[in-house]
This record gives C-alpha cells, structure tokens and sequence, in this order.
C-alpha cells in the first residue's frame, strides 16, 4: 500500500483533500501531519522568514520517517518551503496548486483566481508565473481576493464561505477558466458555478490524480 503523508497547516484543508483521495485513489494509505500554528504565524509574516521555512521543513521531513511514498502538502502559502523540502528528500513533494495551474494554462490564457488567505497570493502567483514561464505560455493569472472568507469557514459557517466567494465569482467571468486557489476554498465550487458559464477548478482532485502518477512512476523504477 502506498503511504502518502498529508502536510496540513490549517484544519479547513483537510476534508476536501480526503475527500478527493477517496474519489481518486481510494487504495492509498493516508497519513495527517497538522501544525495550525504554521498559518496563524503566516499570516503575520510579509515575506516566508528563513525560521518558518526551517520549521515546515523539519515538519516534512518527520512525516517522510513515516515511511512515506509522497508528500502533498494541503496549504499554498509555503511555495519557497516545499521547494526545499522537495530538494532534501527523495520521494515525490507536491505544492497543493501546480496540478491544478496545469489543467488550468491547458484550458485558456486568461486564468482568474479566487483566493480566500492573502498570504498565500503573492506565492501563488509567482509558482503560476514560473510555471507559465517553463511552458512558453502566454498566460496571465488575475486574482480576485474574498476577505473574511476563510474566517468565516474556520468558525464553523461554510456556508456563508461559500456565498461570498460565489459573490465575487462574476468579477472573473471574462476569463477562460476560473480557478479555486485553496484546498479549502473547492468547498465553493457548486455556488461559484452556479455564478459563471465558464469552467470552475479545484485543486484538490488534481493534486491527487498528479500524485498519484508520480508515486506509481516512481514505483516502476
């Protein structure tokens, strides 16, 4: 059995991303490695500090003594992060949202983002930029960011998540495809689409598909 080890930084990543495992890969063994204290700090912090970069990355690396086949990482605000932590270990690390950006460039030029957790943008949108920037694309990330959202969603009120979310969906109607930027963010993706006629993205059944193919690739050697 495949042991993937799930890195969470916040507790309104983690439904979403078991729910698309049991959709998706339904065999593999998943493992939660949660420290909330990771996005509260985050969010006070302008720039990732070399310390938080230091303690996701000591995180990773316990949950990869667990004897794990790959490591998905639920929260999108830790990009420099898992990039180092990716470089030290030598199994699949996955950023939450680089499947998803690739169905996404796949579908049109013109990406919109609707992101609920204003520290995770400016990491969001240079991993886009760089991953454009490698595929020769022309394509341009517009983000529309929903404030209170993720406050409300913490405190128990998905649905009230939902419904300002939804709100601000049309501001991206003159896109290609709209994009959901968090794990915890998808739980919005009826009510978006219900708002919009184009294509709606979550990232977490990308995220599982991509891991899925690289453990099992890895696997064969």
């Amino acid at each position: 059995m495949n042991r993937i080890v799930l890195l969470h930084a916040t507790p309104v990543a983690m439904a979403p991303i078991h729910t698309a495992f049991s959709e998706v890969w339904p065999e593999a063994e998943t493992v939660n490695l949660l420290d909330d204290g990771l996005s509260l700090d985050r969010a006070r912090e302008s720039e990732l500090s070399a310390g938080m970069i230091d303690r996701f990355v000591q995180l990773g690396k316990y949950g990869f003594a667990q004897q794990a086949q790959g490591i998905l990482i639920t929260c999108s605000a830790f990009g420099p992060a898992i990039d180092r932590l990716s470089e030290e270990l030598p199994v699949p690390v996955h950023k939450p949202n680089e499947a998803m950006f690739m169905e996404a460039v796949a579908q049109g030029n013109h990406i919109g983002m609707l992101a609920t957790f204003g520290p995770a943008v400016k990491t969001m949108t240079e991993e886009f930029d760089d991953y454009v920037a490698q595929q020769g694309s022309k394509a341009k990330l517009t983000t529309v960011l929903v404030e209170d959202a993720i406050d409300l969603l913490k405190r128990g009120d998905a649905e009230s998540h939902n419904r300002l979310v939804a709100a601000r969906a049309k501001e991206l109607a003159h896109c290609d495809v709209i994009i959901l930027a968090h794990f915890s963010t998808s739980r919005a993706a009826e009510s978006v689409r219900q708002q919009v006629t184009i294509p709606v993205l979550t990232a977490p059944h990308a995220a599982v598909k991509r891991m899925k193919a690289s453990v099992l690739a890895a696997a064969k050697g």
